[in-house]
């Protein structure tokens, strides 16, 4: 199984991986773009979160508690408490943002925290970068499993903190699963965009960067600040909009938001040149997704997808194994073997769509050396370094075969889209090769992915998770589809998107796709949904294909056994 970090990186011409490249440079030798270095610590954060502002948000570790000021609810307090630790919180809290800084007055405010019985509460405070970089002066934090920032000028935090090992080892404590809580100030200097002042027209600085790819506001309807942050939004495109009420917070767990409090949490995209601004409202209870919504603001700085003209699906060179879940029928894996070169063909099993941790190999690998394939590996990257890792590279690169199994769609796009190794994948097929998946695996294959959400797989189109791998262009590739019923779905994703044909995959059911020919084998029957954007009729209609039946993309019709026949003698 291929989980080795290293730090070489693959060559590839591509835009995506051209993007990628420097962005792993960047992060890895911190440096800028132009080559040249970095002189200090905060010019090389600086630096670093305008890169890591070019890709989706990743999952905090630990917990961040961003409250959106004026008095902090009994439920508030209550979270940061459990996040915390109760009686085993040890709690540093800076009171810099606030004028009271330094004074008695700024402790008394957090006289009742002690009712709760923390294992230790101590204040940090200075306006000297020095001293804020000397090491005895933020020793607590290295002890300390909760932080919290009081509200008042986020300037004041950005200008003391920023850069310094304050702000190092607050990110440390948050790597090592403490929680980092504020209100006010101590929520907006929550994002590395920060909104420094203003009124309808923001004044940008530079914050702590704890909640990548987002922008913070806060005392947000109370103070009419709607306007504010989308400017803000139009200022750094590709980021998430948050605005939190007064008496309300969001709780952030790996790639969960949830609200907490009296009020709600606005979040909102910007407008582009294909969808409106979106702007939702999550009361307390309710949850969403912050990589879901960072890779939804970031699509809306590229190319409106699909494109209003799509491909002719064509399979240029080597084949496709799309397999509609449940049992894989064993022509589709005869087939799958064939075409890979043979049963001692270099095959590779992906398998991050059915979880973060890998699987057990022989899970995943079994079936097919049970169909008498000697030479298969698992891969199954789950970090930058691993997807850098010279060992994967030449695995993939010497691989004849590649296949994905079911799960979930959207853990192989956080995993391999526009990465170095989703032009291995293709690849593979552009030497003749083979691309096998199930379930999810069948449909990351597509061009319009459907069912992406993290959240559930209810929904046909999800945004931010709306590209698959399309090792087969033009299409969207649904599964498990008679047996789920989605004929229904399938006709809402041909409405939306006309120029899209739509494939529904029944389960223990198989289409081979090389060239613009499709055929199906298995057990059931595929359903193609090719009705083109001209034609009179409101309703899309779908032609069922059946197991030993073709399908032409390029004349998008299905062929009868004559023609069947007079192509297979040529």
């Amino acid at each position: 199984m291929v989980v080795v970090p290293a730090k070489s990186l693959v060559v590839c011409s591509c835009s995506s991986c051209r993007h990628w490249l420097a962005l792993r440079f960047a992060v890895l030798f911190g440096v800028a773009w132009s080559g040249l270095s970095l002189g200090s610590r905060s010019l090389q954060a600086e630096h670093l979160s305008a890169a890591n502002e070019l890709r989706p948000a990743g999952p905090v570790t630990g917990a961040l508690l961003i409250a959106g000021g004026g008095g902090i609810p009994v439920a508030v307090l209550d979270r940061y408490f459990e996040l915390a630790g109760g009686e085993q919180s040890r709690i540093v809290i800076i009171t810099t943002a606030s004028q009271l800084a330094g004074t008695p007055e700024a402790e008394k405010r957090y006289a009742h925290w002690h009712d709760r019985k923390p294992a230790s509460l101590t204040f940090l405070h200075t306006r000297d970068r020095l001293e804020a970089d000397r090491a005895e002066f933020s020793k607590v934090l290295l002890e300390a499993n909760a932080v919290w920032f009081m509200g008042g000028n986020q300037n004041w935090l950005a200008e003391a903190y920023l850069g310094t090992l304050v702000e190092e080892r607050c990110h440390a404590l948050l790597r090592r699963g403490g929680v980092i809580g504020g209100s006010s100030a101590g929520a907006a200097i929550m994002s590395r965009s920060m909104i420094a002042g203003g009124r309808e027209l923001p004044v940008m600085a530079s914050g702590f960067g704890f909640m990548e790819g987002t922008i913070i506001d806060q005392h947000f309807r109370k103070r009419n600040r709607q306007a504010r942050l989308m400017q803000a939004l139009e200022l750094r495109p590709g980021l998430v909009g948050i605005g939190i009420d007064e008496a309300t917070a969001l709780v952030v767990r790996g790639r969960t938001l949830e609200v907490v409090g009296d009020s709600d949490v606005t979040i909102a995209l910007a407008p582009s040149s294909g969808r409106d601004a979106r702007v939702q409202s999550l009361v307390a209870g309710q949850k969403d997704d912050l990589v879901k919504l960072s890779r939804a603001a970031i699509a809306r700085t590229r190319p409106t997808f699909p494109a209003r003209l799509a491909p002719v699906p064509e399979v240029k060179s080597g084949t496709l194994v799309i397999v509609g879940g449940g049992n894989t029928p064993r022509e589709a894996v005869d087939q799958f073997l064939t075409a890979a070169g043979g049963k001692d063909a270099s095959i590779i099993v992906v398998s991050n769509a059915l979880g973060e941790e890998p699987p057990e190999e022989q899970k995943v690998c079994g079936w097919l050396k049970t169909a008498g394939a000697s030479n298969v590996h698992q891969v199954h990257a789950r970090t930058g370094d691993d997807l850098a890792s010279p060992e994967l590279q030449s695995r993939i690169q010497t691989a004849k075969g590649v296949w994905f199994t079911g799960g979930r769609q959207w853990r192989l796009v956080d995993a391999y889209l526009d990465t170095p190794v989703q032009c291995l994948f293709q690849a593979v097929l552009n030497r003749g090769g083979v691309i096998g998946g199930t379930s999810a695996g069948a449909t990351i294959q597509g061009d319009y992915l459907v069912r992406g959400n993290p959240m559930g797989n209810e929904d046909m189109m999800a945004e931010g998770y709306e590209r698959g791998f399309g090792f087969l262009p033009g299409v969207a590739i649904d599964q498990h589809f008679t047996q789920r019923s989605r004929f229904g779905d399938m006709t809402g994703l041909k409405k939306a998107f006309p120029q899209l044909i739509g494939i529904g995959v029944d389960e223990a059911t198989a289409l081979i796709v090389r060239g613009t020919m499709m055929e199906v084998v298995g057990q059931s029957q595929v359903a193609v949904f090719d009705r083109q954007p001209n034609d009179p009729d409101t309703e899309p209609e779908y032609e069922v294909v059946k197991a030993g039946q073709k399908y032409d993309f390029k004349q998008r019709r299905l062929m009868d056994s004559a023609e069947v026949q007079t192509i297979e003698t040529k």
